[in-house]
């Protein structure tokens, strides 16, 4: 029992140390960019172009992982993580900053499509929940600290100690990879994967489930991400230091951590429609309010509850997508997952800039605030995960009982 976990610990780790690189070079990445003369508009086009090159390479590298081993992407996830934070700490020019983002966020698709579809290959269909639920508190792990210690290291002279942490978060990215040794132990399934036919694209997007997951999933993912470039800049202007700053994305990290720990109580009690329909609208109700100019307490107040909520949105539609798509292009599937996540990381901070550079820099904040309230209509509709299985399992059961009826078939 300890082996058949061991793997699972070991994802978790690296995830937290991959996810806290990324999660200390963003908000870093931000008080740079300001450093260097950047408004509300360049700051949203920076945080798009993080989610550009992965918008193109989801699918492809999700075909890739169907028919073939998955493992491999996640060493090569943190090179371009660690790459991209270092150059990014010592690019001068706002246009090499954008460059080197798209590197880093490049990186973080190779490793997040890796990593999940492991977690979906060696998980059995009883543990999904309970596995992808686990796999998320690495991110989770990793948005508590590294906004405190980029908060930590970043000081007045905002260009000089942003490129200090944009190094550290390069150094701790690189020491995931001592959590990786041998992760994929069991690749019987990818193995038949590749003997298999290429389900189109467009069939996974017409699967009943498929739909709903990803647009729950690019919601609750455009929340997180306008949370993180964002909130420095609202710190700006209302006089919040940036370690403060970090103190309040990691109570947002902390959290989604204590929702994710109890996740399995909370489906069993609510159902996963009514918990998802509940917890994208209070998101969505929360995420508005922030643009309210409300006392810091209220506003680290608000930012626990919508860490919470933010919570259920990432595993529950790991889960949903897994459960409905084809065995053969569940990798295909979560990598379509993830192109939805991209684009509304490249479309939601690009429309915010546009919107804060003519509005004010809380205005993103109802936007998304208005996309999660739309997820929640989005999860009422979604059918339960668990209906696509029965169709696959009555096959293997008929077989069965037609031994019984004619005794010739019994070998």
């Amino acid at each position: 029992m300890t082996e058949s976990r061991s793997w699972l610990l070991r994802l978790v780790i690296a995830f937290s140390f991959a996810q806290g690189a990324v999660s200390m070079a963003r908000p870093a990445v931000s008080y740079r960019a300001l450093s260097l003369g950047a408004d509300e508009r360049a700051i949203g086009v920076i945080a798009g172009v993080y989610a550009l090159l992965p918008l193109f390479a989801a699918v492809p590298l999700g075909r890739r992982t169907d028919h073939g081993r998955c493992a491999p992407l996640l060493p090569v996830g943190v090179v371009l993580i660690s790459g991209g934070c270092a150059l990014s700490g010592t690019a001068d020019s706002l246009t090499a900053m954008a460059a080197w983002s798209g590197v880093m966020g490049l990186g973080h698709l190779c490793f997040v499509i890796g990593a999940q579809s492991i977690v979906a290959r060696q998980s059995a269909p009883a543990e999904q929940d309970r596995n992808f639920g686990h796999f998320t508190i690495g991110a989770s792990l990793g948005q508590l600290v590294g906004p405190v210690a980029a908060g930590a290291v970043i000081g007045a002279d905002l260009a000089r100690t942003s490129g200090y942490a944009l190094l550290a978060a390069a150094a701790v990215a690189a020491a995931s990879l001592t959590s990786l040794w041998r992760i994929e132990h069991r690749a019987p399934r990818p193995a038949r994967a590749s003997e298999r036919t290429t389900v189109p694209v467009r069939s996974i997007l017409r699967t009943r489930g498929v739909p709903a997951g990803i647009f729950i999933s690019l919601a609750v993912l455009s929340a997180t991400d306008i949370l993180t470039a964002y909130l420095p800049v609202i710190g700006e202007h209302r006089g919040i230091a940036p370690a403060v700053v970090g103190v309040l994305l990691s109570l947002r990290a902390a959290a989604t951590i204590a929702c994710r720990l109890v996740m399995s109580p909370m489906i069993r009690l609510m159902g996963r429609t009514a918990l998802l329909t509940t917890t994208c609208l209070l998101g969505g109700l929360l995420c508005g309010a922030i643009a309210l100019p409300v006392p810091l307490w209220a506003l680290a107040s608000m930012l626990v509850l919508l860490g919470f909520c933010l919570g259920v949105g990432q595993p529950l539609s790991m889960t949903t997508v897994v459960q409905a798509a084809p065995a053969e292009a569940r990798s295909t599937a979560l990598a379509l997952r993830l192109t939805g996540n991209r684009l509304g990381q490249v479309a939601a901070p690009a429309g915010a800039g546009l919107v804060a550079g003519l509005a004010g820099a809380a205005t993103p904040f109802v936007l998304t605030g208005a996309l999660l309230v739309l997820s929640s209509a989005a999860a009422i509709r979604r059918p339960h995960p668990s209906p696509p299985q029965p169709p696959a399992r009555s096959p293997r059961r008929t077989p069965d009982r037609a031994p019984a009826e004619g005794g010739d078939r019994g070998a």
